[in-house]
């Protein structure tokens, strides 16, 4: 019989923020494929007798092809295989889930897809900080700051004065390398007051983020040393954090 393949959402890094359908996904699989981002508490769920394939991806660093990882994925599930693709956070937020859908479809492969904790969610949740607000966010865009090769990317002015009128809030993935060039964009249409955060390894135990306004931002994450893996999330609904964060600096200096 052939086999199966489900995409499951293996979340921020938190075992505890995995769904219970996930967990059991990962339990039954045969065989995972699993991204770098998913901690070794998440695949320790696997059962012993499970085939572990580590097929990292992660922006900067030396990352399997994407054709090589669908590949792998057909010819498991051709030999009969219960495949997991294990990914961080959620597999159709910048996960490529998509892709790897399409893909299996067009092989004749039965796919199921398990959905995680995308990490821009569980970073502002960890500061006790909502997306949206009532009165300070009427919803929320979920963007990358890391355009696919030869691609324009992002217009960030453009998306800045989306922003302005229509009250959201911005997640950005992938965005900290290129961060003096996303701020210099988004402030063409938004203030350089504007609160903004940068959360690094959301939801892990090494969590730390730094507080700021979109004016300091590049500043802030190059003096802070911040990398990835980290969120960027840039509008009103920070306020109540950066406020928190200038009463702890003023606190230092007295």
């Amino acid at each position: 019989m052939q086999g199966t393949v489900t995409l499951v959402g293996a979340g921020p890094g938190d075992p505890e923020l995995l769904t219970l359908k996930a967990v059991r996904a990962i339990r039954a699989a045969t065989v995972l494929l699993v991204d770098d981002l998913v901690g070794d508490e998440v695949v320790a769920l696997a059962d012993p007798g499970a085939r572990i394939v580590h097929v990292g991806k992660r922006g900067g660093c030396k990352s399997t092809p994407q054709a090589f990882i669908e590949k792998l994925m057909v010819i498991a599930a051709r030999e009969g295989e219960t495949v997991v693709r294990l990914k961080g956070g959620d597999p159709f937020i910048f996960g490529r889930g998509g892709e790897e859908l399409e893909h299996l479809r067009a092989a004749g492969i039965e796919v199921r897809v398990v959905n995680g904790i995308t990490a821009g969610l569980a970073a502002v949740s960890s500061l006790g900080v909502p997306l949206t607000h009532r009165e300070h966010a009427h919803g929320v865009v979920f963007v990358t700051g890391h355009a696919k090769p030869g691609e324009r990317g992002v217009d960030w002015a453009r998306l800045a004065a989306t922003a302005c009128d229509a009250r959201l809030t911005l997640v950005i993935y992938m965005g900290v390398s290129g961060v003096e060039q996303i701020a210099q964009g988004l402030l063409a249409g938004l203030p350089a007051a504007t609160p903004a955060a940068v959360i690094q390894h959301a939801s892990l135990p090494q969590q730390r983020h730094v507080a700021c306004t979109l004016g300091e931002l590049a500043r802030t994450v190059a003096r802070e040393g911040v990398a990835s893996p980290a969120v960027i999330v840039i509008g009103d609904v920070m306020s109540g954090l950066a406020a928190a964060a200038r009463g702890q600096q003023l606190s230092r200096v007295a």
